[in-house]
């Protein structure tokens, strides 16, 4: 079913754009940093994120587009994903190899969120799943492991989300629902992780 109505559609696109993949893990790193960090130790961890992976992909999306390579800065087109998802894997492998040379340990968010894009840049040979939900899911269990309820919350906002790409006709249902089970396998992976005291 079509939804015209401009004031859904409206609120559906600034849900979509502001709670984009990037937008969703920098709010998570900053609230991890404010809980777990002093600014000097909160700095020297989130610089190499916003240096290596942050900037770089959006850049990357950016340029692309501009080039016509990418046909939106959601990069809609599944088969123009293929090459945004190598780019973010490799991105995320030099920012463990960097992160691991400064502190000595390896950064499992990081880690797991590379297996998650692994696993939906091999999803998307098949369909386009759906990286505002996939990832949103995640950021949720991110926040789960350290406030239950926030991480709640953010899975109905991942949810949410995930309407929003039908209702903007960026993803069909069956595209936010393999996007929502790949994250949710992930997550789960991850928390069980966590629970373990592995990390």
């Amino acid at each position: 079913m079509e939804i015209k109505d401009p004031i859904i559609l409206s609120i559906s696109r600034f849900i979509s754009n502001f709670f984009n993949p990037l937008v969703s893990l920098v709010i998570y790193f900053f609230y991890y940093s404010y809980l777990n960090y002093s600014w000097e130790e909160a700095t020297k961890k989130f610089l190499p994120i916003l240096l290596l992976l942050i900037i770089p992909v959006a850049l990357w999306i950016y340029r692309n587009v501009r080039k016509g390579v990418y046909s939106n800065m959601d990069v809609s087109n599944r088969k123009q994903r293929h090459s945004l998802y190598v780019f973010i894997i490799v991105a995320t492998i030099v920012f463990l190899a960097v992160d691991y040379g400064i502190h000595n340990e390896i950064d499992w968010t990081v880690l797991m969120l590379c297996i998650l894009l692994s696993l939906m840049q091999l999803s998307n040979f098949f369909i386009k799943s759906s990286m505002h939900t996939s990832l949103n899911i995640y950021v949720a269990a991110l926040f789960y492991a350290v406030n239950p309820a926030l991480g709640f919350i953010w899975l109905l906002l991942a949810i949410l989300i995930g309407l929003t790409r039908v209702i903007l006709k960026r993803h069909t249902p069956q595209e936010v629902l393999s996007g929502a089970a790949i994250a949710i396998f992930v997550s789960l992976i991850y928390l069980t992780l966590v629970k373990a005291f592995i990390f």
